[in-house]
């Protein structure tokens, strides 16, 4: 029996309110609550949901949630389950940036922030062992994974290095060990019930606010400008969010919106809170209008990058969910998502050298468009503190909130001791 739409509005809402640990989490706890608990999605079609939204580019928790509010109650379910996924935490994003910018240059704070900075490189790492364990089942992969990390770290264009993934996925599945077999002729999936409009419509909602800035701010306006970037984004982030944030943190940082350090606090910050960690994403449009001169400018930044970041999602979702069954089967589509997998893992290693070499070092060498840390400007305890959280993080499966916390102190200690 389908909840109503109160009752699915209240577990949307706990979801969100409760969805810390990033994707896996999230998508644990979405399992618990609606597969487990309140009994409206079995397992299967649960674990068929998530590999089609493996396939989308965004956040896959946020459009797995989406999908199964579709699922059970239509456009309606769609729009309370995958808003309330996010809102919660954005709410205390927002409030978190304001804190950031408002007091983050007080000393005490920017030492527990050097903490969580060391938290954060640990995440990434921890992010590139999961990836990889998931990624690597072919030497082909091995081969891209490696291609796009240094690919990307010449230079070469985010989005490139995944649709030329994407590419060799779709032309040579055998390669990646793909063995589903295609759907046979006349299988269906879900019918449409009239989510090809809802498309539309969001497709239109969309577009609409970057559409009005350009008209009355001009497309040089930084509202645009953060507008354009995360709608960019988020056609060709494929991977969750840790794909996008070596591409997001160079372009933030050329645009002048934020340094890559604070990019390094911003995902701290969102780590720390419920929801989806794409929603650091609010943080740099709140940045990039705070840089930009005023308060009014941060919280419409902020606005305008939580809008371009997710409400495309109810595009992929009502546009694709009827046909996930399909695509599911598909070997071609298996192949693409094996691939871009992989390349992934590229895009997060460069991500874990990125930050490592801006976090815990105090200058870079330049090799062509590539940085590498300048060894005898390593911050030896924030090195050594990195490297255990990592291994709290990894091998013994430490809560994320308390490993924070435990750097945020560990970051006041070394203050106090004058390293």
């Amino acid at each position: 029996m389908s909840p109503s739409l109160s009752t699915l509005f209240a577990e949307s809402l706990k979801v969100g309110c409760l969805g810390f640990g990033g994707p896996a989490g999230q998508i644990a706890l979405m399992h618990r609550v609606f597969v487990d608990e309140r009994k409206w999605i079995d397992d299967d079609r649960f674990q068929h949901m998530l590999a089609f939204c493996m396939l989308l580019p965004g956040p896959e928790a946020q459009q797995l949630a989406t999908y199964i509010g579709w699922r059970l109650r239509g456009w309606a379910g769609a729009l309370i389950a995958g808003w309330m996924f996010v809102l919660p935490g954005a709410a205390i994003v927002l409030a978190l940036s304001w804190l950031y910018v408002s007091y983050g240059e007080v000393p005490l704070v920017a030492a527990a922030f050097d903490g969580v900075k060391c938290a954060v490189v640990a995440l990434v790492a921890e992010a590139l062992f999961k990836v990889g364990k998931r990624a690597l089942k072919t030497s082909v992969a091995l081969w891209i994974a490696i291609g796009a990390f240094f690919a990307l770290a010449f230079g070469a264009p985010f989005p490139l290095v995944i649709v030329a993934a994407a590419l060799v996925g779709t032309l040579f599945p055998v390669l990646f060990g793909s063995k589903i077999e295609p759907q046979a002729e006349g299988e269906g999936g879900p019918k449409r019930n009239g989510a090809l409009g809802q498309a539309v419509l969001w497709l239109l909602l969309w577009f609409t606010p970057p559409a009005l800035i350009a008209l009355t701010l001009g497309t040089d306006h930084v509202l645009f400008q953060v507008a354009l970037l995360f709608s960019i984004l988020a056609c060709v982030t494929f991977g969750g969010a840790y794909a996008l944030l070596a591409y997001l943190t160079t372009e933030a940082a050329t645009r002048g919106w934020l340094t890559p350090e604070q990019m390094i606090d911003g995902l701290g910050l969102a780590e720390t809170t419920p929801g989806p960690l794409i929603l650091v994403n609010e943080f740099v449009g709140f940045l990039a209008g705070w840089n930009a001169g005023s308060i009014t400018l941060a919280l419409a930044g902020a606005a305008v990058a939580l809008w371009c970041t997710f409400a495309p999602s109810f595009v992929w979702i009502f546009a694709g969910a009827p046909y996930a069954e399909k695509l599911e089967r598909n070997v071609q589509a298996a192949g693409a998502l094996a691939a871009i997998t992989a390349a992934v893992l590229g895009v997060i290693a460069k991500l874990a050298l990125f930050f490592a070499t801006h976090a815990l070092f105090a200058r870079q060498i330049a090799i062509g468009p590539a940085e590498l840390p300048d060894v005898a400007s390593g911050i030896w305890w924030m090195v050594v503190l990195a490297l255990a959280a990592g291994v709290a993080l990894i091998r013994f499966k430490a809560n994320l909130l308390l490993v924070l916390v435990i750097c945020a102190l560990a970051g006041l200690a070394a203050r106090s001791l004058g390293l």
